[in-house]
């Protein structure tokens, strides 16, 4: 569900993404396109967080759509 969520409505996550966490690239989120797995891990990697603090990060962007 959330990966179909993702990918229909991934122009409005990715701006989401980009306005909560600049540090994100564009080629970055066009390398992670709609897969909440690499959406997850460049948020670990780019902010230094933890594999749940990356999920809980994402899962409030998703619920703000």
């Amino acid at each position: 569900m959330d990966r179909d969520l993702i990918e229909g409505k991934w122009t409005e996550v990715k701006g989401r993404l980009r306005e909560a966490y600049g540090v994100l690239s564009d080629d970055e989120l066009e390398e992670a396109k709609g897969d909440r797995e690499q959406l997850e891990g460049k948020l670990q990697q780019r902010l230094g967080k933890s594999k749940d603090e990356a999920r809980e990060m994402l899962d409030n962007i998703l619920a703000k759509i």
